[in-house]
């Protein structure tokens, strides 16, 4: 891969520093993930952005805090190396360790075949972040219709099977995240990536710590 950057560089910050109100649930920080194990790169459950994206983030927290809520924050910056150890695991042998909760209809290969991970993903430029709603007061996470990383047509944005509440829900993560600078992914409710990122065509691959 061509402009790959070992070396973090000024301007990566802590989203929960610039959102003290957001939770942080960094799945690849632990075992909760599709892989069933830390991922490489992940050195500390510390969710990171470029400043730019976390600027935008800041905008879209603090319209969302005046409706009630708050977010809950899966994965920021991802290293290359974490990349690649998701498509080692793509070429193993089916444990169905984690098959029933991330991906019931798909084989491991089918996974990458049908767009839910991507090599080189955007997460590795720095802008993109995965995310969710969650209540102000209670701090539960929102109705989505669908958990996060389920590789299934219920993560498509467009998923018909999704009561109205939940495409409310849906609708309303997707258009403050697109006012506030941020292109969704159809394929997957929770992922935005800033359109104007300052490093469109570098992918980093320093640890997370």
């Amino acid at each position: 891969m061509e402009n790959v950057i070992n070396e973090r560089p000024e301007g990566f910050v802590d989203i929960k520093m610039m959102i003290p109100t957001c939770q942080v649930d960094l799945k690849y920080f632990g075992k909760d993930n599709f892989v069933g194990q830390n991922i490489p790169g992940y050195a500390s459950p510390i969710a990171l952005l470029t400043r730019d994206a976390a600027d935008a983030l800041v905008l879209a927290s603090k319209r969302l805090e005046l409706k009630g809520y708050n977010l809950k924050i899966y994965d920021g910056y991802r290293p290359v190396k974490s990349v690649k150890a998701f498509f080692d695991w793509g070429q193993q042998k089916e444990t169905n360790l984690t098959k029933n909760d991330y991906y019931p209809d798909l084989t491991r290969q089918e996974v990458f075949e049908k767009g839910f991970i991507a090599s080189p993903s955007a997460h590795s430029r720095g802008s993109t972040v995965d995310l969710t709603l969650i209540d102000r007061v209670t701090k539960e996470e929102i109705d989505m219709g669908g958990s996060f990383d389920f590789f299934s047509e219920l993560s498509y944005f467009t998923c018909e099977s999704l009561t109205e509440k939940q495409k409310k829900n849906r609708n309303l993560l997707r258009q403050t995240m697109l006012d506030a600078g941020f292109l969704p992914f159809e394929y997957e409710w929770w992922h935005f990536t800033l359109e104007n990122e300052p490093y469109p065509d570098v992918y980093f691959d320093f640890e997370i710590r």
